[in-house]
């Protein structure tokens, strides 16, 4: 049995990596349908020497199968968001402390205590479904928080705007962490000069409004709240820990998150840094599910082990991967 505190006390690669190790052959033994994938590859614990050497789940399998490593009973279900009658992605939590702690400690790193920020959640889009992680993250936070003022807002921008301005310039920390298409609406509808607020876009219209690149979404975002930074969280269903951008599209991850992008054309071959590639992710804390994931992402990681996102596949489906059959 591995000691999940283990998890969130990683303090070097070394110990990131035999951890990673140790939780590869774990799940090969306690997940069935990663198991099968791994049989399916040829790919034994005897054979796996490095994290360069794990399979990586193609993340389409959250929506197939239920990816579980635990016989603990479920404590509840994310859901990714869809269209009406898609089928989305599921992720069977079975240890809701575990997704708390991560999102906990992974903002600490960066940002430093969560109570000591004013929370303002904007998500409209989340709000308006069940069986969102973010929502989750968000509510978590805002209980965290020692301000009575953090809480969600949906379509009440004038109450949003006034909290924000009166709060800003009380020289009170705050985070504002929206999706794309309702900062878009706000910062459409009123001007802000604000220096005491902390903007996070988790990106997405949603199908709201057109897609727009980064570098022209933040353009937008810093002009109408009047900042010279847009920060970005880096997040999905299938995980249970973020990635965090504080300007420019570079994301850090948290000490038992790693990112590796593997070859276009050969999705069992992981790159050099500074390559762009499909994104595989190490999440650690997602030891009750699986830890080794490869989205539908295009990013870089770079020398000094910050990431980019660069876009998504073209088709639905990760190339080379056809062992959907499991």
């Amino acid at each position: 049995m591995i000691d999940t505190n283990s998890i969130f006390n990683i303090n070097n690669q070394t110990e990131f990596e035999e951890l990673a190790l140790k939780i590869f052959r774990f799940q090969f033994e306690n997940n069935r349908t990663y198991r099968s994938f791994c049989d399916l590859l040829y790919k034994h614990p005897s054979d796996v020497k490095t994290i360069k050497d794990i399979p990586f789940l193609p993340i389409q399998f959250f929506k197939s199968h239920k990816i579980l490593s635990s016989k603990v009973p479920i404590q509840t279900t994310f859901s990714s968001s869809g269209t009406t009658g898609s089928n989305t992605s599921k992720h069977h939590i079975t240890d809701l402390d575990i997704y708390i702690q991560s999102f906990t400690k992974g903002f600490q790193q960066f940002y430093g205590y969560v109570e000591d920020y004013v929370i303002l959640a904007l998500l409209p889009s989340y709000l308006e479904r069940e069986g969102s992680s973010l929502i989750y993250m968000a509510n978590a936070m805002i209980k965290q928080s020692k301000y009575s003022e953090s809480g969600f807002y949906l379509n009440n921008y004038s109450e949003l705007k006034d909290t924000l301005i009166r709060l800003d310039s009380s020289g009170e920390k705050i985070l504002l962490i929206g999706v794309s298409f309702a900062l878009l609406d706000l910062v459409e509808t009123y001007q802000f000069n604000l220096n005491h607020t902390t903007i996070m876009e988790t990106g997405g219209m949603k199908g709201r409004r057109k897609e727009l690149i980064r570098e022209d979404l933040h353009a937008k975002l810093k002009t109408g709240f009047g900042v010279d930074l847009i920060h970005s969280e880096y997040g999905m269903t299938e995980l249970l820990s973020q990635g965090y951008s504080k300007g420019h599209g570079l994301f850090n991850s948290p000490n038992w998150m790693r990112i590796l992008t593997r070859d276009t054309e050969d999705p069992l071959s992981i790159q050099a840094t500074g390559k762009t590639g499909g994104i595989n992710i190490i999440d650690l804390a997602n030891i009750n599910s699986c830890s080794f994931i490869a989205t539908q992402d295009l990013g870089r990681v770079n020398d000094n082990s910050t990431f980019e996102v660069l876009g998504r596949f073209d088709n639905s489906d990760i190339r080379g991967c056809n062992l959907m059959v499991l």
